[in-house]
């Protein structure tokens, strides 16, 4: 195990990787904007050096701001965690280049799946069900016309090097694919510095199921099962949650998928940790694409299933092999995670402000709060405003249900509006606790 990790990122999940290396007996080092000075992220780390301005362009996406800080710490590792350069081929290729440890699969598997495209036709040549789409990015809006011709309408335009449902756009005809073309283009050239756009169909009703996967680099491949995340506004997460309540009632199809995902992390050469999602509609599922990193939702995961995915991706990198098997892989009880946003409950729009109050729960059993922010902190523009995450665990999926919804009710926070209230709802829901979810969910609510 390497002796020093650089965590090139903030929020909760540094303040996360921090914890789980430190346990490790591995030094950690933060690296923060001005406008992160007095961040937790900065607090919890061994070392702490400032990159750059507010603007994540200016900081913590900036690639040579990051190096000089490892070579300045003598950082022998670098873990991405997620957003930012975590899918960033040319990132994992500059951090090998200086000699130094990525914690992620390698550049060759980075570039497969960073193009969402081509990781579709590489799915494809797995024997994975894809949804259908355009045959790569399309390069004009006559292309666009003919592919969406082909494929039927509603289409989804998406950002061909990027994730996390950003910069997605629905056109339920021709006359509005040229604004969902230009939207998504647009969005996705400021957000992941590409403006490249593919197509897939868009389904009226469909769930988001996705399978996480764990590769080391000595050839041993296993899945922990996956994780339901129907339940967004505009294409992200909400609320994810393990096992799927479909899955759960269909072992038949679970198999199906669990194999799909192998074959498709197989496909490119996977190594770390990795999650391939599906949209599941009926019997049948489609693969929509590879995140290669660390997912937000993994708590969920780790909580059922036992195994620490962090830990695991710094043995990984540091050269480990798995130490279990496939069949060795069990789950238990069920995990909700809510993800806590400072923003409108209703409008979605950010609620930027000083947290006045922030105060988790404290005590509730099976309730693990990852916070980001602490009270007196500030809430910027910057970032995503994600500020917390409360993940509960029970022995039954009502259980954990039922803890998710006290530790909610408990969480206090003032300064700024958040979405608690939205989660109070979904989980005190008859369609929340009768498992009936979409992706579409909160429509109907």
């Amino acid at each position: 195990m390497f002796g020093k990790l650089l965590i090139a990122n903030r929020g909760e999940i540094a303040v996360r990787i921090s914890t789980v290396a430190r346990a490790l007996g591995v030094r950690t080092v933060a690296v923060y904007s001005e406008a992160d000075r007095d961040a937790p992220h900065v607090r919890a780390a061994d070392e702490a050096v400032l990159i750059g301005p507010a603007p994540s362009r200016e900081s913590y996406l900036k690639v040579e701001a990051i190096l000089a800080a490892a070579r300045a710490t003598g950082a022998e590792a670098i873990h991405p965690g997620y957003g930012f350069l975590s899918e960033s081929a040319s990132f994992a290729r500059a951090v090998a280049d200086a000699g130094l440890v990525f914690v992620g699969p390698p550049p060759s598997a980075l570039e497969r799946t960073g193009d969402k495209a081509k990781a579709r036709e590489a799915a494809r040549g797995a024997g994975v069900p894809v949804v259908p789409g355009s045959d790569g990015i399309v390069e004009s809006e006559d292309a666009a016309r003919a592919a969406a011709a082909r494929i039927g309408y509603p289409i989804l335009v998406k950002a061909a090097f990027g994730g996390g449902g950003i910069g997605m756009q629905v056109a339920q005809d021709e006359a509005q694919l040229a604004k969902a073309l230009r939207a998504s283009a647009d969005r996705a050239k400021s957000a992941f510095g590409q403006p490249a756009v593919y197509l897939e169909r868009y389904f009226a009703n469909p769930r988001h199921v996705e399978v996480q996967v764990l590769a080391d680099a000595h050839g041993n491949l296993v899945h922990l099962f996956e994780r339901e995340c129907s339940i967004q506004r505009r294409h992200q997460k909400v609320v994810e949650e393990a096992p799927s309540v479909r899955l759960v009632k269909d072992p038949a199809l679970a198999e199906r998928m669990y194999a799909a995902a192998l074959a498709a992390m197989r496909a490119v050469g996977y190594v770390n940790a990795g999650t391939v999602e599906f949209l599941v509609e009926g019997d049948a599922f489609h693969y929509i694409e590879t995140n290669a990193r660390l997912q937000v939702e993994h708590p969920v995961t780790e909580l059922t299933t036992g195994i620490p995915l962090i830990e695991w991706q710094l043995r990984i990198a540091s050269g480990e092999k798995l130490g279990f098997t496939q069949s060795e892989v069990t789950r238990t009880g069920a995990a909700i995670e809510c993800r806590v946003y400072a923003e409108d409950p209703v409008k979605f729009f950010p609620s930027p402000g000083k947290l006045t109050r922030f105060a988790p729960p404290l005590g509730l059993e099976g309730v693990r709060v990852d916070a980001g922010y602490e009270e007196g902190g500030t809430v910027t523009p910057y970032y995503d405003p994600m500020i917390a995450k409360l993940i509960a665990w029970g022995a039954t999926r009502d259980e954990a249900a039922d803890r998710a919804l006290a530790g909610v009710a408990a969480f206090h926070v003032e300064g700024v509006k958040t979405n608690l209230p939205l989660h109070q709802r979904i989980l005190a829901s008859p369609r929340f606790r009768a498992g009936d979810l979409d992706t579409h969910f909160l429509e109907k609510l």
